[in-house]
């Protein structure tokens, strides 16, 4: 029997099925510790998990109820960005760390930001089905109508991690930048280049509105109908953050109604959408399917970096990135290194 036990739904994950925990492993072999699958529906793994000294969550909620079942639990790690899947509240209350993976896939989702950007900005979606349904003279006049990128102004709400390194992207495309964001000191934003704004100004002002806001219940539907109506007849917006921090009614209706001009989006309130979502059928959206952070070296580096957080509290240490960090000061865990005390999902 293994030193160690840790718990995962079996089954659920972003991962090729049948893969297996070998890149975990790499940092857990030495701890004698082992990953054990527990049924998905929470009553099968409340009794598989109650005595597991980590719970690797993935795909499925880990909720207050489990949570509350786990009697010696050290860390709740996730091999996501998100950590929306897990109570976060609930884990802070009964002293357990919850750590996700904030820095693992940054650049790919920088850069299919910035390429729905330029795709919903020059049309390309309409502009490929004109050319092979044999509209080739419809091309160019569509694209009249539309001014030059240089001089264009890109806004973000929410100015994380992603949005930094899309700042670093748009920068060289001659795009005036500014950004809402309370949580982060206007020197940050100088130092990106880009000017400190209220979330109004971002949305009036901005050619290109950015929405990188993490899943925190505070920031549910946090664009609503109003925002829309503030944004310029000619905004592109763009979500590689998570579907519900937008009302996608009212979203829907800003398409509908010509608020907006197009909308980009990575993610949407519902995941898969339903076949009647009007979304999936509007000639002025562009829309991919919650892919902005896949990569050939997505699945390896996310889960060599879980394994790692798991090694590190299971060795007695502080994980690297702790989405509740006010906990760790009362545990038994050392402090290893200086780690700041704003990490987190959007940090």
């Amino acid at each position: 029997m293994a030193r160690f036990k840790i718990v995962t739904p079996a089954g659920a994950s972003f991962s090729v099925h049948g893969g297996g925990y070998g890149y975990e492993s790499e940092a857990l072999d030495g701890l004698d510790a082992e990953i054990v699958e527990a049924p998905m529906e929470e009553a099968g793994f409340i009794a598989a998990a109650r005595g597991a000294d980590a719970i690797y969550a993935k795909g499925v909620p880990i909720t207050k109820a489990i949570i509350d079942s786990l009697e010696n639990c050290r860390v709740i790690t996730l091999a996501s960005v998100g950590v929306d899947s897990v109570d976060v509240k609930a884990a802070t209350a009964r002293g357990i760390p919850v750590t996700n993976v904030p820095d693992t896939f940054i650049e790919e989702v920088a850069d299919h930001a910035m390429c729905l950007l330029l795709a919903g900005f020059r049309r390309l979606v309409e502009q490929d089905r004109m050319a092979r349904d044999g509209r080739w003279r419809e091309g160019r006049p569509a694209l009249l109508k539309i001014p030059r990128l240089m001089g264009q102004t890109l806004g973000f709400v929410s100015f994380g991690r992603v949005a930094r390194a899309v700042a670093k992207r748009a920068a060289p495309f001659g795009l005036r930048m500014m950004a809402y964001d309370p949580f982060v000191e206007e020197m940050l934003l100088s130092e990106h280049g880009v000017q400190p704004a209220t979330l109004s100004e971002v949305l009036s002002q901005s050619d290109f509105v950015s929405m990188h806001a993490p899943a925190r219940p505070e920031v549910h539907h946090m664009l609503k109908e109003r925002h829309f109506r503030e944004m310029k007849p000619g905004a592109v917006f763009i979500n590689t953050g998570r579907g519900p921090t937008v009302e996608e009614a009212a979203l829907i209706k800003a398409l509908q109604e010509g608020w907006i001009a197009h909308a980009a989006l990575d993610v949407l309130e519902t995941e898969p959408p339903s076949h009647n979502n009007p979304l999936l059928r509007m000639e002025n959206v562009t829309l991919t399917a919650h892919v902005a952070s896949a990569s050939a070296r997505f699945d390896e580096a996310r889960r060599r970096r879980a394994g790692h957080e798991m090694a590190l509290v299971l060795s007695g240490k502080w994980p690297m990135s702790c989405v509740n960090p006010a906990v760790l000061q009362s545990t038994a865990l050392r402090r290893w290194q200086p780690i700041g005390m704003g990490r987190g999902p959007n940090s």
